[in-house]
């Protein structure tokens, strides 16, 4: 059966702290495109590969790699709020059949999914709940991490999995790619910062909303280039973008944790949803690429992309 594959950057600024109108627009544009191809496959299942930004999986317990059987989306930056319609039985034999395959994963009934998630549904589909959807957490930003090459195995066998089922699919990727928000880390942190990170569910209002603060404040000074963060790098993001399209998915194995850090920033580690993602592609056979979109955008602290695929023998059919 089909596959569709469509991957996007995430920003919670979007709404508080916005670019030129012009570039929101352009943003706003490639969103409604790929829902409309989204529209056209009509799929039975999405599978979300997406990040936690220390919403709903803290370091008392930072699995790798997590599968959703029975998740919410907070609601956290004013994306929407709700329960995922999750089938859950198809996420716990997902979750026995990747294990097999010598993936460590973890499965959850009650996975907290934040703007990571929630956005890219949001976008692609108009809402939370249009189809069935299993969403799939990958660490990209509580060291230590698990490679890219485990990012694009955990892929391959989801996507080994979903051929075999008779269902039209929509993978997707969810992630930034050079950026660098203000994200604390747990390895020097003051007592408070530390214990938020191990365990910060379900925090206050008025805490939500002074992280919020600082995040937009954050977002005006790097804007203005008073800030310390790590700079949007353009030429590493289209190098890999560029290395995605290639269909030579196994070149991303040899990328280090600490080259993504030095050249891409902290965050720039959420290339791991969309290498998962083209994993589960890939699992289906050759594909053909597009890359939608890329452009730097500074307020939003995120060299922002969006880019589609599908086998290459349904993209010569369409063509």
């Amino acid at each position: 059966m089909p596959i569709h594959l469509e991957c996007l950057s995430h920003t919670p600024l979007h709404g508080y702290f916005d670019p030129r109108p012009d570039v929101v627009e352009e943003v706003e544009r490639v969103g409604r495109a790929a829902r409309a191809r989204v529209d056209a496959l009509n799929p039975d299942l999405i599978v979300v590969f997406a990040p936690d930004h220390f919403n709903g999986f803290f370091y008392d317990v930072m699995p790798p790699f997590c599968i959703g059987a029975k998740a919410q989306a907070i609601g956290d930056f004013k994306s929407l709020a709700g329960d995922l319609p999750v089938p859950s039985v198809l996420a716990h034999e997902l979750t026995e059949h990747v294990l097999a395959a010598d993936i460590d994963v973890a499965l959850s009934y009650r996975m907290q999914v934040d703007h990571g998630c929630a956005q890219a549904l949001e976008v692609l589909t108009g809402g939370l709940d249009r189809y069935p959807v299993i969403p799939v957490f990958i660490n990209s930003v509580a060291p230590p991490m698990a490679t890219l090459r485990r990012a694009r195995l955990l892929g391959d066998a989801i996507g080994r999995f979903l051929s075999r089922t008779n269902r039209r699919v929509l993978v997707v990727g969810s992630g930034g790619i050079s950026h660098e928000p203000p994200v604390p880390e747990l390895i020097g942190a003051t007592p408070e910062v530390a214990e938020r990170l191990i365990a910060g569910r379900n925090p206050s209002a008025e805490s939500r909303e002074a992280r919020q603060a600082r995040t937009v404040a954050a977002a005006r000074a790097f804007s203005q280039g008073d800030s310390p963060l790590h700079p949007l790098n353009p030429e590493w993001d289209r190098a890999f973008l560029a290395q995605l399209a290639s269909g030579e998915l196994t070149a991303v194995d040899g990328m280090t944790n600490a080259a993504i850090t030095r050249d891409g920033g902290k965050s720039a580690h959420e290339i791991r949803t969309w290498v998962a993602a083209f994993g589960t592609l890939a699992a289906y056979g050759d594909y053909r690429a597009s890359l939608d979109y890329y452009r730097e955008i500074p307020e939003w602290i995120a060299g922002f992309a969006a880019m589609h695929a599908s086998p290459a023998s349904e993209w010569r059919a369409a063509a």
